[in-house]
């Protein structure tokens, strides 16, 4: 049985950085789908902003461009009624030009709900906001969304938040890690909270180790004058996987209210036992890739992409982190990322005690403990490895295979994209797929002293061959534990 879409109310959603790749690839598409599905009234308002001297059609004409390269089947005329939505400002915030007609523009509709979504870079986040907030565009039916990242430590990261907060208060501020969007992520909270099965066994008595991967086949491709400035700490650890491991190992909340769940994160993230420099050697491994292969094509090494001599930029790490509770005491959690890696893949392995003792011959074949695999990307679903015997006469034979719920075709529809449920929420007034300062701010202080240990220690990023699994100190990481990383057949 289908769930029907509810309509959110009307709403002026403002795109800062409306010509760039996050608004064009992911943005306007995801907009597009909700309307088609109806939850998006006509009568909302979709306005474009950056520098380009672009008027109406101009802009519209780019996002129809990219919704007919990112949505299959698009209907003419339903892509031209979502086009009458769409608009565009040619705006500077750093400049006063223009601002008078942008605030008229919006006062038209004093009733709407107004999102102003932040995408662009974080030094245009204050100008942005004050600009915002001289015009008495800030008002209670504001919200603002900040892109990642919020500041490259916990320095950073508290000026920016305290100038955000200058205009908008905390209960207006969206910071977005577009993980928590995705479908695989709000079905951890079914799977742990929705079914006795699971959550009296997700403990340290019955959890051997976590594991979460999210790689990339891809390099840094016209992204590496960020990207060196971040590095694969900054660009997923502190943010992304950060986020999937509190929703792998937080407490039970009292309710799904925003702060409830968030409460539980925020606890998580405070138990992790420190990363420095007394052990940062022995706990974390960075790498970069060099020059080989992908997709059965020869690819250059980052440095060569960066037109580089030299960086110390890690593209890959694995780490070994640790929550200082009763619930995951002895449990570790392996972390590893990167960039020119052999596959896409962003999964959760949850990897379950072995039995204490067998009751089968060496004969029937190995006992192989019990696994759930949570995969975010590409196809995203639900698998629970479990020992069963393999058909037939002949003796018994034992067999690992997997319970397989693939969301596509267990329900028959394609998922949505985590933006689309992201942008929603934040029309709709509901934070709890969003960051709250205070979870930033824990997590800048577990990763902060990793990132000074590793520029104090002065070693360079190990090197690893692209479209392998990274370097091989990665491997000994997790081996010497008397473990392997998993890498489940899609």
């Amino acid at each position: 049985m289908s769930v029907a879409s509810l309509p959110v109310e009307p709403f002026d959603l403002v795109i800062f950085g409306g010509t760039g790749d996050l608004a064009i690839r992911k943005l306007l598409p995801a907009l597009y789908h909700r309307y088609i599905d109806g939850q998006i009234r006509p009568e909302s308002r979709i306005v474009g902003v950056a520098r380009e001297a672009l008027d109406d059609n101009g802009y519209r004409a780019q996002v129809r461009a990219a919704v007919e390269a990112a949505v299959d089947h698009v209907v003419p005329a339903t892509l031209d009624s979502f086009l009458t939505m769409v608009g565009y400002r040619p705006l500077d915030a750093r400049k006063a030009d223009g601002w008078d007609d942008f605030a008229a523009m919006l006062g038209a509709q004093p009733d709407h709900v107004r999102v102003f979504y932040l995408s662009t870079s974080p030094e245009l986040f204050v100008d942005i906001c004050e600009r915002l907030g001289g015009y008495g565009l800030n008002g209670d039916n504001a919200r603002v969304v900040l892109e990642k990242p919020i500041g490259r430590d916990l320095a950073s990261a508290n000026v920016i938040n305290d100038a955000v907060g200058r205009f908008f208060t905390e209960s207006q501020i969206y910071r977005i890690d577009h993980y928590l969007g995705k479908e695989t992520v709000q079905n951890l909270l079914a799977l742990r909270f929705g079914n006795a099965l699971f959550e009296p066994l997700w403990n340290s008595a019955h959890i051997d180790h976590v594991q979460i991967t999210v790689a990339e086949t891809l390099g840094v491709g016209r992204r590496g004058s960020y990207y060196d400035r971040a590095g694969a700490l900054r660009d997923m650890v502190q943010n992304h996987i950060l986020q999937l491991l509190c929703m792998v190992a937080m407490e039970p909340p009292a309710s799904l209210a925003p702060d409830a769940v968030r409460d539980e994160k925020l606890k998580v993230l405070r138990s992790l036992r420190p990363i420095n420099d007394s052990n940062a050697a022995q706990f974390t491994v960075r790498g970069q890739y060099r020059a080989g292969a992908a997709d059965g094509q020869g690819v250059p090494g980052y440095l060569e992409e960066l037109g580089e001599k030299e960086s110390r930029t890690e593209t890959f790490v694995a780490l070994k982190a640790e929550i200082g509770n009763w619930r995951w005491a002895g449990v570790p959690f392996y972390l590893r990322t990167g960039k020119r890696l052999p596959s896409r893949v962003s999964e959760i392995v949850v990897t379950f005690r072995a039995l204490p003792h067998s009751i089968f011959d060496a004969s029937s074949g190995p006992l192989l403990p019990n696994r759930l695999t949570v995969r975010l990307q590409p196809d995203e679903g639900v698998k629970l490895w479990l020992t069963i015997k393999h058909p037939g006469p002949g003796g018994l034979r034992l067999r690992h295979v997997p319970l397989d719920m693939t969301f596509a075709s267990a329900f028959g529809v394609q998922q949505p994209d985590a933006y689309e449920r992201l942008l929603l929420d934040v029309v709709r007034g509901n934070p709890t797929l969003f960051m709250r300062r205070d979870e930033v701010e824990a997590a800048w202080k577990w990763a902060g002293p990793i990132l000074e240990a590793w520029e104090a220690s002065g070693d360079t990023p190990k090197a690893y061959t692209a479209g392998t699994w990274g370097p091989s100190a990665a491997v000994a990481l997790i081996e010497r534990d008397g473990r392997n990383w998993t890498e489940d057949a899609p």
